[in-house]
């Protein structure tokens, strides 16, 4: 069983090792705002409810959310486990997770510094059209500013602006990375529920990160 959960700043390349885990083990990836929308769309209990917080301009209660998780990982796709990224995002989720029984094998932390994370987010830019993505040092276009395909103008989105890169930054340090330590601690308690806790620093080729990241959860399964 593979019942995995993803942590690091936004750009350590959780995106990118998920896709690896979901084609190693044939395991869905699990996105809470995808079940939010599906649950809404499919006018359950469940989605009326959650909807009712998010028109007020509320933020759904982890209770509610993690009820959905609940019922996402029962789904038959998920027998051989799953992969959660972006959730739990505090302690708080955390401890409602735990308590409602959702079992985790494995807690994945890419560890990246903030000033790598701001030169690879800041640098991207867009095709809108197309969705095609470069960087202005890793990856750029032939031309500076020009898609390749069609020489239309490049952008760089809104959330990879320098400003709001480093507001991410520190939501992350100050929210979500208590997370790791709280994992960490459970871990290393001798509960037999605890998931084993795995860092993975982020930096070097795509592939050394896949191949320490593969090591890692083949010593513990």
């Amino acid at each position: 069983m593979m019942r995995i959960i993803l942590l690091g700043l936004p750009g350590a390349g959780k995106g990118t090792q998920a896709q690896f885990l979901i084609r190693r083990y044939q395991i869905p990836q699990i996105s809470t705002g995808a079940m939010l929308r599906a649950e809404i769309e499919a006018g359950s209990a469940l989605g009326m409810e959650a909807q009712k917080y998010m028109h007020a301009g509320n933020l759904v209660p982890d209770q509610l959310v993690t009820g959905m998780v609940k019922k996402r990982v029962a789904a038959p796709d998920c027998a051989n486990g799953f992969i959660i990224d972006g959730f739990p995002r505090t302690v708080a989720q955390a401890e409602v997770l735990r308590e409602t029984g959702i079992d985790i094998d494995f807690v994945i932390e890419i560890e990246v510094g903030d000033v790598e994370i701001l030169r690879r987010m800041s640098g991207r830019r867009v095709h809108p059209a197309s969705g095609r993505t470069y960087h202005i040092e890793f990856n750029p276009p032939r031309v500076p500013d020009v898609d390749d395909v069609t020489g239309e103008p490049l952008v760089q989105r809104s959330d990879d602006n320098e400003e709001t890169v480093k507001r991410r930054i520190a939501s992350y340090h100050e929210v979500t990375k208590p997370l790791v330590n709280y994992y960490l601690r459970w871990a290393e308690s001798g509960d037999l529920r605890a998931p084993h806790y795995v860092n993975l620093y982020g930096r070097g080729s795509i592939e050394h990160i896949r191949d320490k990241m593969f090591a890692a959860l083949a010593q513990h399964n």
